[in-house]
């Protein structure tokens, strides 16, 4: 042989020992007397057992009793039981053919399922496999919907099934600037019998746009093409054109124009040359206010002040005037009063306060003056239908002569108990069905004491070091001035606030457009308000008040027009009757916009009813909610042949299920409950024959489930063979439709009288034998016995039986090896001629001849199995090396060997002949 040279680097590889095998576990089904056999475990590599299977699953050799061995990678099969399905039937499908009908299908295997027309199998599969658990899946055609049958222009299905079955919600989405018609990206539409519930539909549309100091007058999320959106700017910004409205329209392509206001400036206004306006500046900003006085000590007639709204300027600027005249009588005001004394004469500047009567509201300035011989005008008092609940509780307090109901501006006053002191307003008043705040009772030995700061003591004549008690009033001065404040002392608090900072008032308030008339020329403190009025033809848009803040009025409302509605609403199984005028009461037909305040009424299909409001009224271009259709009580349910209906009640209200049951003998094909709809009961349901009679007499079998008369269709009845016998396929019959599907088949495995050997007798024998049974054998003396003592029943049929002959020249057992084992189980005995074979373990190689024969009582030399050599199995199987190559290493970088030959070795019987050496210092060039 020649030798093959091979340079290699050496590698150390560890070698693992070949693990034995666990005791088996055997999934739906057991190892054959697993008791007896469990001490021999763990099994090494080559030992077989026998093992059966459940009813249902199969060995693989199809036998009753199979084997499994132990391999290098563990118990083979790795899954000894599988599964046996048949294919008998397909609920609303075609019936197998001939050949499937009868054919065994085990676990991994497919078929081909064919269902009716408009059925088919869930999630469109064509096919059922056999799996550990029986058909997957189940033989049942549901019925569905076909992904193919809808059309969406600019939208999909989301979801990625082609069918789906009847009660299927399906989702769509709308493609990128498209909505569904009620304005969302996705809809859902849903599988019915008749097919899908509604065509879905994807229509262009606008998103609300960005606004830029300005804000939308409807409410809508989202518009159409050709849809109008209106668009206010805030107060004190115009748009592009000078104006504070404007309208977009939303195109293909997105909005006309962009909803952009900019800031609005107030100039100087036009004023008499006598009139002097401070402080002067080219523009003024909204909020910015002019303080009006005259020339050479001539009189103001107007206001002392205006101030700048996004509207222009308000009140009008004075006029200067040398002399001035007076007022006679005050006027008197409806459903008023003055507050003050009447007099006969009141001179220019002079100020009359009003109050309205209780039930009625001010709207408009509740101070009016004598301006140059001329009142300024009136408020208006408004009736207030609004009351108010109970009196708020006081704790420690009462109600002084309570009278309800409490109206719009009735007072009611309130007293403290003994040892209590009031802090606060002594009454309350009820103001548009809200009381104002209550006072509280507190201690009267817990009253607090108020303190001044010190910076607030230096800018006063006052001292920080004093206490001031409650309800102590102090009179003080600022420094640097005449004028005297005063403030009361408030259980701890000031009121007003000690402070020397000038507390700005407003000047007049301003007549904004489109309310009634308010001229004055008053100014205000901080915290006044005024209450608004708009004219008839407009409504208010904002706080129905103003206030007095800073120095300014704020927030200033926007009484607008009214404005009309488009096309009302629709509602489920109703119409619009007719429109009708809110201002005239007659009817009117609107085809494209309808006015505010319009109302309009619905009407119900047949079977509905309107609900308890049937009308809709327009309010500032949008409607009111609209009213629903009530569907109406339906009679009795229709009866149904070979069905028994619900308990006949003379009423059902809509929208309610009833449920039929089917007589004995029928079962319901279809939905079982019918749902009244408006006067009429949806479609019932039908009952066809379909109870199975006595269960089907099956040989060799006994029925384990309960015996009844008759069974429902679906009903499944389980089968166990007799002693003796094996379950072929499945042991389950099924009822459908009154017949019964499945044919169990239980097969006669047992065996007779073991075989008979010649010289021999039988131990321990018996009549009949079941599989997996044992027999033993025992030779008549002196003859010895040859084979396995044992024979097994398998599957009805003995195994191989051993013989009695002379024991001169037999063999006892095969002699052992390290590392290996004979591939077969190990007998006793064995007869002249017979041979073994063995293998070696994994990563050991055998040496000689694998079989070994017994001649004259001796065994022919068994093999050996030797350790490979120490090489990583890819250089091995890169190198194609074996035993008795020769294998040259190479040193180490900056090492040298002495002698080429130290580098040689070789490879002989799992061991390296010869010793690579290196040693000293390689040069270095």
């Amino acid at each position: 042989k020649q030798n093959i040279i091979h340079t290699v680097f050496l590698v150390c590889l560890c070698l693992l020992p070949v693990q034995p095998c666990a005791f088996p576990e055997i999934k739906h089904g057991s190892q054959y007397n697993e008791n007896r056999y469990t001490p021999y475990f763990p099994a090494a590599v080559g030992n077989w057992y026998h093992y059966s299977c459940n009813d249902n699953f199969v060995t693989h050799s199809g036998l009753y009793l199979d084997h499994i061995i132990c391999t290098r990678e563990g118990w083979s099969p790795a899954v000894p039981c599988r599964r046996r399905c048949l294919f008998r039937y397909v609920v609303h499908g075609y019936t197998p053919s001939y050949e499937e009908y009868h054919k065994d299908y085990f676990q991994g295997d497919t078929v081909r399922v064919e269902c009716h027309p408009g059925y088919s199998l869930p999630n469109e599969q064509s096919s059922m496999t056999c799996t550990e658990n029986g058909w997957s899946p189940h033989p049942r055609c549901i019925q569905t919907c076909s992904k193919s049958d809808l059309e969406i222009p600019n939208g999909f299905i989301s979801e990625s099934d082609p069918t789906y079955p009847v009660h299927k919600r399906v989702q769509y989405k709308c493609k990128q600037g498209y909505v569904t018609t009620d304005g969302h990206t996705t809809g859902s539409i849903t599988c019915q019998q008749n097919g899908w519930s509604a065509q879905p539909t994807c229509i262009k549309y606008c998103d609300v746009p960005v606004f830029e100091n300005a804000r939308a007058t409807g409410h809508g999320t989202w518009f159409k093409v050709n849809e109008r959106l209106d668009y206010v700017c805030h107060d004190g910004y115009k748009n592009g054109n000078g104006h504070t409205r404007g309208t977009i329209v939303c195109g293909d392509n997105g909005w006309s124009d962009t909803p952009t206001c900019h800031e609005r400036k107030c100039t100087v206004p036009d004023i008499e040359k006598y009139v002097i306006a401070e402080p002067r500046k080219d523009t003024y900003r909204v909020g910015d206010v002019l303080k009006f006085s005259c020339r050479n000590r001539l009189q103001i007639v107007g206001p002392d002040s205006s101030q700048c709204y996004h509207f222009g300027w308000s009140p009008d600027p004075p006029t200067c005037k040398e002399q001035v005249k007076s007022c006679g009588l005050r006027p008197e005001l409806p459903n008023g009063e003055a507050q003050s004394t009447p007099k006969e004469e009141y001179q220019h500047g002079e100020v009359v306060e009003y109050v309205c009567k209780p039930r009625f509201l001010m709207k408009g300035s509740h101070r009016v003056q004598c301006l140059d011989g001329e009142w300024t005008t009136l408020p208006m008092c408004i009736e207030e239908d609004s009351t108010c609940g109970d009196v708020p509780a006081l704790a420690h307090g009462y109600v002084i002569s309570p009278a309800a109901p409490y109206h719009h501006g009735d007072s009611v006053e309130f007293n403290c108990r003994e040892a209590f002191t009031m802090i606060g307003h002594r009454s309350v008043t009820c103001i548009r069905g809200r009381w104002t705040q209550p006072p509280r009772c507190i201690e009267t030995d817990e009253r607090k004491k108020c303190k001044l700061s010190k910076s607030i003591a230096r800018e006063t004549n006052l001292s920080n070091n004093d206490d001031y008690t409650h309800n102590m009033n102090v009179i003080y001065t600022c420094r640097g001035k005449s004028e005297h404040r005063h403030s009361i002392c408030k259980n701890g608090e000031w009121d007003p606030e000690v402070t020397c900072t000038e507390v700005r008032r407003c000047p007049p308030p301003p007549q904004i457009p489109k309310t009634e008339k308010m001229t004055t020329t008053v100014n205000y403190q901080d915290g006044e308000k005024i209450s608004i009025l708009c004219q008839e033809n407009s409504l208010i848009q904002g706080p129905e008040e103003i206030e007095c803040k800073d120095g300014i009025w704020q927030p200033i409302p926007r009484c607008v027009e009214k404005l009309p509605c488009s096309q009302p609403p629709h509602i489920e199984h109703g119409t619009v009757n007719s429109p009708i005028s809110s201002e005239k009461g007659e009817e009117k037909h609107e085809p494209h916009t309808y006015t505010h305040g319009t109302k309009l009424n619905y009407i119900c299909e047949d079977g509905f009813r309107i609900s308890a409001e049937d009308g809709i009224t327009c309010h500032m271009g949008t409607w009111t909610s609209p009213p629903r259709c009530i569907g109406l009580p339906c009679g009795p349910p229709p009866l149904i042949r070979n069905g028994i209906g619900p308990k006949m009640l003379n009423s059902y209200p809509y929208g309610i299920e009833v449920t039929y049951r089917c007589s004995k003998g029928f079962e319901i094909d279809g939905p079982a409950s019918v749902k009244c709809i408006g006067e009429r009961w949806s479609r019932p349901p039908e009952c066809i024959k379909a109870k199975c009679s006595d269960p089907p007499r099956i040989a060799n079998a006994i029925l384990v489930s309960k015996r009844k008369k008759s069974y429902s269709s679906g009903e499944e009845l389980t089968y166990k063979c007799d002693e003796y016998y094996q379950m072929e396929g499945s042991n389950i019959v099924q009822c459908i439709k009154g017949k019964w599907i499945g044919e169990p088949t239980c097969r006669d495995v047992s065996c007779a009288n073991p075989p008979t050997v010649e010289n021999a007798r039988i131990l321990d024998g018996m009549p009949r034998y079941i599989s997996g049974d044992r027999v033993s054998y025992e030779c008549i003396r002196p003859l010895a016995l040859f084979g396995n003592r044992e024979v097994i029943c398998l599957d009805g049929t003995w195994s191989e039986p051993p013989q009695c002959k002379e024991s001169e020249r037999k063999c006892g057992p095969p002699p052992p090896i390290q590392s290996g084992d004979i591939t077969t189980f190990p007998l006793a005995e064995y007869a002249p001629g017979s041979s073994v074979e063995y293998q070696c373990q994994f990563l050991y190689e055998l040496q000689g001849n694998k079989q070994i024969t017994c001649r004259d009582g001796k065994w022919s030399e068994p093999p050996k199995c030797f350790d490979t050599c120490v090489i990583s199995e890819e250089i091995m199987e890169k190198h194609n090396l074996q035993t008795g190559d020769i294998v040259e290493f190479v040193c180490k970088r900056g090492i040298v060997n002495s002698h080429q030959s130290d580098c040689l070795v070789t490879c002989m019987k799992g061991k390296w002949i010869g010793e690579p050496t290196c040693r000293g210092k390689a040069t270095t060039f």
